[in-house]
């Protein structure tokens, strides 16, 4: 279904873009797609010094602009082309505000860019012709976990608290299920087929090592032979998906799930954050102390964010095939240089 197709892709320089269009590049070379992908990005540039080896990739090309405002026709005008002659098979919506801090200092601009985007990628995608729509949406969206449930599945009916504007988590969450409303309305009409991927936390290369993943967080501290810091008290429990895992993940979910379906990707493996933390320095830096910035509340009510992934699993054959422990091998070979 991918071979000699053509892509167009918002939001491909951040942490799901680079694994995305690497592994494109990978099966292009591998399986002979022939299949091409143009990248929406507010600064080619800057993501051309950054990422040189993806930037250059010859199965893909760059246009500069917001995906707040793009349309076909300002597309066209940067790839040299009349707005007819613009046509793509599958369009992957992966554009969202990652910056909490900014998101708390400015949460309606947060919200623009999350729903305001994905308004404006729903309609290129029917300007253009495309036949399938990919969302990446978040576990978020789901508000917070309740004690008694382990892991939240799809059919869940909790929600984001869309009157918190003090919790960042709480903000994405509404506005992506604001997003995700603006996708199944589209998705009624009938000639284009949308996919939702709810996604949770995930582990690998290339995750930001000094913002507001945990797990990155930690791996900057280790690999620089820092003490581990742990911002909050440590008891919130995660699980992670390695990066290989949720590109392959992604791709089956575009290829192959079913038209207005919405699965959940993440890893149900459930940690700790100071697990995660002791597993950090057990694999890079054994002498360096974990230091809990939060004391431990007598009473501490624990928040869970992990998915449930049977819908996953059972409809598409998927399956999670890295560990955290290798995750973690594998992200220090990398920065070594030799993964």
């Amino acid at each position: 279904m991918m071979r000699g197709k053509r892509l167009f892709i918002t939001g491909g320089t951040g942490f799901f873009g680079l694994w995305l269009l690497e592994s494109l590049a990978a099966a292009n070379q591998e399986l002979h797609l022939n299949c091409q992908a143009t990248v929406l990005s507010r600064n080619p540039g800057a993501f051309a010094l950054r990422a040189p080896q993806v930037f250059s990739l010859s199965n893909v090309r760059w246009v500069e602009g917001s995906a707040v405002d793009f349309s076909v026709e300002t597309v066209a005008g940067k790839l040299g082309c009349s707005p007819k002659e613009l046509t793509f098979d599958m369009v992957i919506h992966l554009t969202t505000e990652s910056d909490n801090d900014k998101t708390l200092a400015d949460p309606a601009s947060a919200i623009e860019v999350i729903v305001g985007s994905t308004r404006q990628a729903l309609k290129f995608s029917k300007d253009v012709g495309a036949r399938r729509f990919l969302f990446t949406s978040s576990g978020s969206i789901y508000g917070p976990q309740p004690p008694d449930v382990t892991h939240m599945s799809e059919n869940s009916v909790f929600a984001a608290d869309a009157s918190d504007w003090k919790s960042a988590y709480a903000i994405s969450g509404s506005a992506k299920l604001a997003a995700e409303k603006l996708c199944a309305e589209c998705g009624k009409g009938g000639g284009m087929e949308i996919l939702i991927a709810r996604c949770f936390a995930f582990s690998g290369p290339g995750l930001p090592v000094d913002g507001k993943f945990a797990l990155g967080n930690f791996l900057g501290d280790a690999l620089a032979g820092r003490d581990i810091i742990v911002k909050g008290d440590g008891t919130p429990i995660r699980s992670y998906l390695y990066a290989s895992d949720l590109a392959s993940w992604l791709w089956t979910i575009l290829v192959r799930g079913a038209a207005g379906r919405i699965y959940n990707v993440g890893s149900e493996k459930a940690v700790s954050i100071r697990e995660t933390a002791e597993s950090v320095r057990r694999q890079i830096s054994p002498r360096s102390n974990i230091c809990i910035l939060t004391p431990l509340p007598d009473s501490p009510r624990i928040h869970r964010y992990v998915p449930s992934t049977e819908r996953a699993r059972s409809e598409l054959g998927l399956s999670e095939r890295v560990d955290l422990e290798e995750a973690i091998r594998r992200t220090v070979r990398w920065s070594e240089g030799k993964l």
